[in-house]
């Protein structure tokens, strides 16, 4: 019987070799993986910009078909939320225009808006648009390629 237990303790467990490779094996999965799932993550967030632009596009639309011109740079998106009260104040608006308060880009950054009307349109901007309206991006400057490309409502 003693003997049968000895034995038994020799092959009980793992030997410490054997739990440092199981875990070099977990760290290299769990770092594909938190490779991959931030990809995915700056995917959807360009993609989520994408979406707010056009639901802003639709209530600049519905703005402009109540008052006959686009809000001004000025007035910015949040005349699509509530009546603007600076020049030109328009008479027949009808909003809100927008479900809820335009908010920031999922990178926390302003929706940046720009009427052609009020204010010459950056020179990157195809010509006879009646406004722009656009993302920074991850790097919230102006430009930028990959993850840091701007989101705009032209392209």
């Amino acid at each position: 019987m003693k003997e049968l237990i000895n034995e038994f303790k020799k092959t009980d467990g793992f030997t410490f070799v054997e739990t440092v490779v199981v875990l070099s094996i977990v760290a290299v999965l769990a770092a594909g993986t938190t490779v991959s799932a931030s990809k995915l993550i700056s995917k959807a967030k360009k993609v989520s910009a994408q979406n707010q632009i056009e639901q802003l596009q639709s209530g600049l639309q519905a703005y402009f078909l109540d008052c006959g011109r686009f809000p001004t740079t000025e007035q910015g998106l949040g005349a699509l939320w509530q009546k603007p009260l600076l020049y030109p104040v328009p008479q027949n608006w009808k909003g809100p225009y927008i479900q809820k308060e335009p908010s920031k880009d999922p990178w926390g950054s302003d929706y940046q808006y720009c009427s052609a009307e009020s204010t010459p349109l950056p020179g990157t901007v195809p010509e006879g648009l009646p406004y722009v309206l656009y993302s920074l991006g991850a790097d919230c400057e102006e430009g930028g390629d990959g993850e840091a490309e701007d989101v705009c409502s032209w392209k």
